[in-house]
């Protein structure tokens, strides 16, 4: 089901995740400017990029608890004194990690779906927009999936929780869409897991998709197409 509507675009939710991470950055040096090592702004935001960006890089190769400061000094190009300037320690690295990228998820997510009018057009948008950020940051995306079964006990529930509000917002898209006679389903918590199947299975199975010459455009495309073909009820 085709509307004139202009989508949202990857490249305008790049930039949203750009500038999203930019706001959690100064928010967190406005906490906690006194009792942090550096004093700008500017070059908190700029380290703690680089920080996590190799943090990533590293964990998918070898997994997070392999990891040495020495290795993450060594990849991010600061010295481990600098590094601790940053964080206390591996765990902490960790949890500041996983809650700015979650932050910035739920951010983009919540207000892109709440800008739409229809049930419809929110599964469109939510469908697109959780696609289009797990691209621009599929390193954590992959992260958190593959390592959360070697996350302690508050970590692995942070990332369930966080999976299942994912989850619950398709739902309750599902169930405004079927009280108004737009979607037809038999269990929207079901269907709301089996959409969020299939949107993970774009960040898990990059190489498939990629061998196809199928890029993130065209599996939203084909997603939205597929589910619109099972869901809408016929006008």
């Amino acid at each position: 089901m085709i509307t004139g509507k202009t989508p949202v675009s990857y490249q305008q939710i790049v930039e949203e995740v750009a500038a999203c991470s930019l706001d959690y950055c100064r928010e967190l040096f406005a906490v906690k400017r006194k009792s942090l090592q550096i004093k700008k702004e500017k070059t908190l935001c700029r380290n703690l990029d680089r920080i996590f960006s190799a943090a990533l890089a590293l964990s998918n190769r070898s997994g997070f608890h392999a990891m040495s400061m020495r290795d993450l000094s060594r990849e991010s190009g600061l010295s481990i004194g600098a590094l601790y300037n940053y964080f206390s320690g591996k765990d902490e690295l960790l949890e500041m990690m996983q809650l700015q990228r979650r932050t910035i998820t739920r951010r983009i997510l919540q207000s892109r779906v709440a800008a739409e009018k229809s049930p419809e057009d929110k599964l469109r948008t939510a469908i697109r927009v959780h696609l289009y950020l797990s691209e621009a940051m599929q390193p954590w995306f992959y992260f958190s999936y593959m390592e959360a079964k070697n996350l302690d006990e508050r970590e692995r529930r942070a990332a369930v929780q966080s999976e299942l509000s994912t989850e619950q917002m398709f739902a309750d898209i599902l169930v405004e869409g079927q009280a108004q006679k737009v979607f037809r389903i038999d269990d929207a918590r079901m269907t709301a897991g089996l959409i969020k199947a299939m949107l993970q299975d774009w960040y898990l199975k990059r190489p498939k998709y990629a061998r196809r010459r199928v890029d993130v455009d065209a599996y939203a495309r084909f997603l939205i197409s597929f589910l619109e073909r099972c869901l809408l009820c016929s006008r």
